[in-house]
């Protein structure tokens, strides 16, 4: 199967999720700054949910470019994927609610970013499988990859539990965590530059 179509059918499913986040964002009903200022929660989750979404995506691309096969196991993997990511509209707007005191948004929020490293991973783990020992994709990353992915549903799990304390904790968390995420694999460009060796 091309991966082509996979591929665009994935960013495009992007592009629609980023498109739902900022359709959310109402203007305020007055003119003055100080109802801009009121929405600052509103945007604040935004910028965050934005971020979260363009680091998946650019890890995403730079994941298929070590990428030759794909089967339908891929395809179910990317779909959960999207699946997961799909859920940030419905997240981010329900912490942009800013209800005081209350737990449940944070934790949803902090349990559609454990959904997505999780199906992340699976989406790693599947092509490996499917492209074989002597792949670029284990060539480059091997197993070394496994870490940053596993630490990072592990940071979300807590922060998800966070939220029953604080639950800003939960947004600060998952924030940090983009931290490892956000320069994707310098190794792919390199590879990429030096041409395959397969």
């Amino acid at each position: 199967m091309s991966k082509g179509r996979l591929e665009a059918f994935t960013d495009a499913v992007i592009a629609i999720i980023l498109t739902i986040l900022v359709l959310e964002l109402n203007p305020p009903h007055s003119g003055s700054l100080a109802s801009l200022w009121a929405l600052r929660g509103r945007f604040g989750i935004y910028l965050v949910s934005f971020l979260t979404l363009i680091v998946y995506w650019n890890n995403h691309h730079h994941l298929f470019q070590l990428v030759n096969r794909i089967d339908w196991r891929v395809m179910w993997a990317n779909s959960f994927f999207m699946l997961a990511i799909s859920m940030f509209p419905f997240a981010t707007s329900w912490v942009g609610e800013g209800h005081v005191d209350a737990f449940g948004p944070e934790l949803i929020y902090g349990f559609v970013v454990f959904m997505s490293n999780v199906s992340y991973l699976l989406l790693v783990v599947t092509l490996r499988h499917v492209n074989g020992p002597t792949s670029a994709l284990v060539k480059l990353y091997g197993h070394q990859h496994d870490w940053k992915a596993v630490g990072s549903i592990a940071m979300a799990f807590v922060a998800m539990i966070l939220a029953l304390l604080w639950p800003p904790l939960t947004i600060i968390l998952d924030l940090l965590m983009l931290l490892l995420w956000a320069i994707p694999d310098q190794r792919v460009e390199r590879h990429l530059l030096r041409g395959p060796k397969e």
